[in-house]
């Protein structure tokens, strides 16, 4: 059954060509999350986190003191917390936790580092706000999973208190694409490929060093991390992204959890409502933040 779930996904990501302009590349990744409708019981209140614009959810059985601070994909160019919101509301379901996504700022309009500095407000708001660092899970999807690790990053040599985890799905984390699943998933990847992914970093760049740490955490010195749950599909040019991560992690020191799952695409979970394995899942990065915060 799963494979026929991910088979029509696929067939509806191929009847919906990327387009070639900006504006509607953006429409398109927020279109693609308004298919699926946020559950009725789920709260939803905007708010400013420190100058970036937010959004609280909150479904029945969250813990009050217990916070995901979310970080949305789309290549640092596109993506909202539109496009993430029904997901994102029930992964905070499955960790009995509240959610906050950012709205940070995207490229090419703003380039590096003014996404960092979005993600590194907002989880600055969180702890002027009264919530303790040890009751906070920092997640990402795609590029947003590459920030959180380069926000975890900056807050340790910052001196601040650290989240309790990290979750990164299909981490985007090597600007410079050098990983051998680049080529070699391309042909079963329906949504990232190079030439794209190298017209995302250029914008995102905008002449830095694609091996600056804090673009490409995969360079980053991991020591001191937060333990750390990687979730990436086996059908990604992305593979290698969450592979190298994790083993970067380890040979860090830090604890990690890599999950690899057969015939996923990228960022599955997103799929959730009807894909079996994107429910299973957000179960179980639900259960790895409930542990840990």
């Amino acid at each position: 059954m799963g494979q026929s779930e991910i088979d029509l996904i696929r067939a509806m990501l191929h009847s919906q060509p990327r387009p070639a302009g900006l504006a509607e590349r953006r429409e398109r990744l927020d279109a693609l999350g308004t298919r699926y409708a946020v559950a009725p019981d789920v709260r939803i209140e905007p708010v400013d986190a420190g100058g970036v614009p937010a959004e609280w959810t909150q479904a029945p059985g969250a813990r009050p003191d217990r916070v995901i601070l979310f970080l949305h994909g789309g290549g640092y160019v596109s993506g909202s917390i539109r496009s993430h919101r029904y997901m994102v509301a029930e992964a905070g379901r499955q960790a009995q936790a509240r959610t906050l996504v950012l709205g940070y700022r995207l490229a090419p309009e703003h380039p590096f580092p003014a996404a960092l500095e979005d993600a590194l407000a907002g989880y600055r708001f969180l702890l002027a706000s009264g919530i303790a660092s040890a009751h906070i899970a920092l997640a990402g999807e795609s590029a947003g999973g590459g920030l959180a690790v380069a926000t975890l990053v900056s807050l340790r040599d910052a001196g601040m208190p650290l989240p309790a985890c990290v979750w990164c799905s299909s981490p985007w984390v090597d600007l410079e694409m050098s990983g051998p699943t680049m080529d070699s998933k391309a042909p079963v990847d329906p949504l990232i490929q190079r030439g794209y992914l190298e017209e995302l970093a250029s914008a995102y760049l905008h002449g830095t060093d694609p091996r600056t740490p804090l673009c490409s955490p995969l360079h980053a010195e991991l020591h001191g991390l937060p333990p750390m749950l990687i979730q990436v599909g086996s059908a990604e040019t992305l593979l290698s992204d969450a592979v190298r991560l994790a083993e970067a992690a380890g040979e860090a020191d830090v604890r990690v959890e890599l999950q690899v799952w057969p015939n996923m695409i990228h960022a599955f979970s997103l799929f959730f409502p009807q894909l079996a394995q994107g429910r299973q899942a957000l179960e179980a990065a639900g259960a790895f933040i409930r542990s840990l915060t």
